[in-house]
């Protein structure tokens, strides 16, 4: 661990202090299946809208016939040396739970540990940028708790709200539907191995919020809504791709030249650069994931590449994609009958 800096608080790098950070820092796909197994066996509620069987991106939980509760946590170490962007990042990450649900943001709790070592303004800087972000997402930071540890971790438990005839899921994906999605790809590779200004563009992209796309989202199936969404965050697109086929027992096949990347991905995947978190998504995946011959191996990799405050992943009925694509979403595949599968092309 890092002694206490004597310099101002600005020279503080937070990725000195841990080893692996952001969302790939998170449990294997098959690893964290298995426990959310054990677990499901105890809820009972008929309220319960969505719990762990199957489990999704946030629980729901009906208040009242009008009006359920939304309910998530995320949390992670750094993956930025900026205290301002770590929190920023973070904040943004937890929110795109909600907003993958189909629900608004209404509350969140912070949940951080914090090194002895770690000079207070910084992670005063953490806590006022996610309160920033909450606020912009529609809620308040109104509480939370912090213990000492050895590596620093923040995130945060946000609550939120939506109707229970309008919730989103990962299930629900028909032949015939469209995908398409709001964010690019490759913050795995480019924050850990990437040029400075690439960095930096992908931080940009990782502080915003998915608070628009959702709403974009909510206009188009006459007001429906789209047939399936979830975020992609650190089991890679292939990965939230898969746990959309597989809820939906379809096809996903998408199209990695139209996926959106981030800028230096593709040549940090050219020349092999790769993080743990891939190889575990990779692992999970085997037998799950097809890929077309002569499929760039350079893309393939960065489908499985884990993300940390990615876009959304909708799949939307056909009429619906000229309308997103014109507010900045990208067409990235369909959905066709005979899954479950996800096919790489």
């Amino acid at each position: 661990m890092p002694a206490r800096p004597e310099e101002s608080p600005a020279a503080v790098r937070l990725t000195e202090w841990t080893s692996c950070g952001g969302c790939a820092a998170k449990w294997g796909p098959s690893e964290l299946g298995s426990l959310v197994e054990q677990l499901a066996a105890g809820a009972t509620s008929p309220d319960l809208l969505v719990g762990l069987t199957p489990s999704d991106d946030a629980t729901v939980l009906r208040l009242r016939p009008d009006l359920a509760l939304v309910s998530t946590t995320d949390f992670f170490p750094p993956l930025v040396d900026d205290p301002d962007d770590f929190g920023a990042i973070a904040a943004a990450n937890a929110c795109s739970d909600v907003f993958a649900m189909g629900g608004e943001v209404r509350l969140a709790i912070a949940v951080a540990v914090f090194p002895d070592a770690l000079p207070a303004t910084v992670a005063a800087d953490i806590l006022n940028a996610a309160a920033r972000i909450v606020s912009e997402a529609g809620g308040d930071l109104a509480g939370g708790h912090t213990i000492s540890g050895p590596e620093p971790v923040f995130g945060l438990a946000v609550q939120g709200t939506v109707h229970p005839a309008r919730i989103w899921t990962k299930g629900g994906a028909r032949p015939g539907d469209q995908l398409v999605l709001s964010k690019p790809i490759g913050t795995g590779l480019v924050v850990s191995a990437g040029a400075a200004d690439d960095v930096a563009a992908a931080v940009h992209w990782m502080r915003m919020l998915n608070r628009d796309a959702a709403q974009q989202l909510r206009t188009v199936g006459n007001g429906r809504g789209p047939s399936s969404c979830t975020d992609v965050t650190g089991f890679g697109l292939a990965g939230h791709a898969w746990e959309m086929a597989e809820r939906s027992d379809a096809v996903l096949r998408l199209e990695l030249q139209s996926v959106p990347l981030h800028r230096g991905a593709l040549e940090l995947s050219s020349r092999g650069v790769s993080t743990g978190g891939a190889g575990r998504v990779e692992q999970s995946l085997n037998g799950k994931v097809e890929a077309a011959a002569g499929l760039d191996p350079a893309l393939r990799a960065l489908a499985m590449d884990p993300q940390t405050s990615g876009g959304l992943l909708a799949a939307v009925d056909p009429g619906a994609v000229g309308a997103l694509v014109a507010q900045g979403w990208s067409h990235v595949g369909d959905v066709a009958g005979g899954g479950p599968s996800v096919h790489l092309r």
